[in-house]
This record gives C-alpha cells, structure tokens and sequence, in this order.
C-alpha cells in the first residue's frame, strides 16, 4: 500500500486507455506485513484495473529482500514470460524488481526497457558501503536502460551528479496523486475529532508514512516537545505504522506527554482525517517525491517537510509552506511554531497549496507515462 506500489499500478492505467495490452508481473507482498484491511484494499484495487483490461501475472519467488536462489528462479521467470508474450516495452519498477526485470528483458532482447526507481537508495536509507553497492548497480543497469523515469527535478539531478544516468535517459514524470476525495473527503471534522480523543478547539500537527528512521518521526516528536509549553492545547498525530512505533511511544511517555500524541496506525480514510489536521508535516531525511504532501495539499493545508529528495519540487518555501533541513528538529520546531501562531497565514498557505497540488495529479503522471510510450515506440 506503498506509493510505490500506488503509482505502478496507476501507470498500468495509462497503456490500458490508449489500446495497450498490459501485463503486470509481481511478487506476492508477503514480507509486507500488511494487516487484513490493506490486504482487502490492495486486493480490490486489482480487481478494479483487471477489469479494465489489465493481466496479472503473480511470482511467487519474486521477494523484496536478497536471495540468491529465489532471485535466479525469479529471474527466469521473468524471463520465459517475456519470450512469450514477445512485449514491445518492459517497464520495471523499485529497485529489486527493476534489476531483474531489466536484467531479464536484455536478455529477451525487449526492443524497450523503462526503468521507475521510485526515489532512489543512494544515501540515507542504508550503511555508506551497502549504499555505494546499490549505486554502483544501478549506474551498471543504466547500460541496458533506455530511459528512467524520475519523480522529481532532484532526483534526476542525484542520478547525473553521481554519475548513475545521463541527462538524455532521465525523463521526469511526478508520482500521480487521485486528488477528488482529498478535496471532498466528505464526513464530519467534529465527529472525527471526537472519536480519536480530541476536543474541537484543539489545534493537530499531523504526519503521514511508515514509521522508520529514514522518515524523521523522532525528530517531529522532539520538534513537538520544544514547542508544548507555549502551545499546550497542540497535539500529534501520526498516521503509518512501523518499527518506531513502541520507541515513540515510549519517548511520549518517558517525557509525560503521552496523552498529546495519538498513533492511528495505517488508515484507509487518510482523506477523512486530514481536515482535522491544522498543519502537516514531513519530516524525511530522504525522500523519493513525498505524495502524502500532495494529498496534505488537495486538503488545503499548510506543509513542513525536510528540503531533501524531491520534496522541493511539491512544497514552495514561505508560500504553501516552509522547507527545513533534514534531522533539525530546531528548525521543525520554529517552522511550526509560525504557523500554529498565525491562523491566516496556516488558511493563506493551505489555499495556495490546493492550487499548486493539480500539476502532480493521476490523470497528469499517465497521460505523460502513455505519451513516453508513444514517443519511444515511433
């Protein structure tokens, strides 16, 4: 449930439109802990594309972590499918899948291979040595790549800059958010506020995403921690689930601020939970693009995220809302801090970010994937 696995399905919606036949290889999900409820969403989800057209194609030995002997059986899996249906473009997405896709779409001899890395691994997420081995792999794969499709203005500039592609492979194409139910999520703010333990005058700083190191949750915590004494009726939100969940619960305890932070898992009704929210935050150290901020803006509220990965390309500084750098909760803290003092300001940056949030729609990221396709296939 993943925006990763959001996009790669969406853009499987584009060829579908414009007369493609579409097959979608994939593993089965099952080192995503994923609860019933998402399983259900994901299941429906699929259902919904097969129906207009789209063929499935499960692997089981298709698995997210290294593994030698299912990789080699994952990849001539790949492979015989691909000599079967004889496809005029094999587009791969992540990085796991996209090695082996494209490893085994060369060796298929596809006429095109289009690679999405969905933001990439270069920093941030691992040890410097593992992080130098993922790059080093990507920029061998470039080889065998005719274009990468880039999130982002920055990602594409960290694939030239670290000598991984070339200008001339790189296309940008923003991870497409559907924004309808973000701007009329419908339900009652009241109620909502209610059901999760919150009054109706208090003010909600809010995030969304998994709960991982590389997302900055503690940060954001500690970020509210400066900010509480002046701003008691404020309270936190965290929408995701993750390995950080029990050290920030524990962190909200120890300092005796655990009645002000509530932690609401994953979600399905995202849409009906971010009017309640006053400001939304982001607080990554590294991020591919960051859609939750585009869903943050279609809701009309004010954005704080880290100026890392592409998130510069969706939040204008100082208008829907401010850039900080990464692991600085000072500069969390003050940015925020403007923003809970000043409603006008919080009501100007929300309208201008519901404006600015239509040039990274779904409608837009495919007709742009369907137009890539037509260009590369004349």
């Amino acid at each position: 449930m993943g925006g990763s696995a959001q996009n790669t399905l969406s853009t499987c919606r584009g060829p579908l439109e414009h007369n493609y036949q579409v097959i979608l290889a994939t593993g089965l999900s099952q080192e995503s802990q994923m609860t019933a409820i998402e399983k259900g969403i994901v299941a429906r989800n699929v259902k919904a594309a097969v129906k207009k057209g789209l063929s499935l194609k499960i692997l089981p030995t298709l698995v997210r972590k290294i593994d030698p002997i299912r990789d080699m059986i994952a990849l001539l899996s790949i492979w015989r499918l691909i000599r079967k249906v004889k496809p005029h473009i094999v587009h791969t997405h992540s990085s796991k899948a996209g090695i082996l896709g494209r490893l085994a779409a060369w060796l298929a001899r596809v006429p095109l291979i289009i690679h999405t890395p969905h933001g990439h691994v270069f920093y941030g997420h691992f040890p410097p040595g593992q992080s130098k081995l993922y790059l080093s792999l990507e920029a061998a794969f470039d080889n065998i790549t005719d274009r990468t499709i880039a999130l982002t203005s920055g990602e594409c500039e960290d694939y030239v800059r670290l000598s991984v592609s070339s200008r001339k492979k790189l296309v940008k194409i923003h991870s497409g958010v559907s924004l309808e139910k973000f701007k009329n999520p419908g339900g009652n703010p009241k109620e909502i506020k209610a059901a999760i333990g919150l009054g109706a005058d208090d003010l909600v700083v809010g995030t969304i995403g998994w709960l991982l190191p590389i997302k900055g949750p503690v940060y954001l915590l500690e970020a509210l921690q400066l900010l509480w004494p002046q701003h008691p009726n404020t309270n936190l939100i965290y929408i995701g689930k993750g390995e950080l969940e029990s050290r920030l619960k524990e962190l909200a305890a120890e300092t005796g601020i655990y009645e002000k932070v509530r932690f609401l898992g994953w979600r399905d009704d995202v849409h009906r939970i971010l009017p309640i929210i006053d400001i939304f935050v982001l607080p990554s150290l590294n991020e591919g693009m960051g859609r939750a901020i585009v869903e943050a803006m279609a809701a009309g509220k004010p954005v704080v995220a880290s100026r890392t990965g592409g998130i510069p390309d969706l939040v204008v500084n100082g208008t829907t809302g401010y850039l900080t750098e990464p692991g600085d909760p000072d500069g969390l803290a003050n940015a925020i801090g403007r923003l809970l003092d000043n409603p006008v300001l919080r009501r100007q940056m929300g309208q201008e970010g519901r404006k600015r949030c239509t040039l990274f729609s779904e409608k837009l990221m495919i007709a742009k994937v369907a137009e890539l396709y037509k260009e590369l296939l004349k």
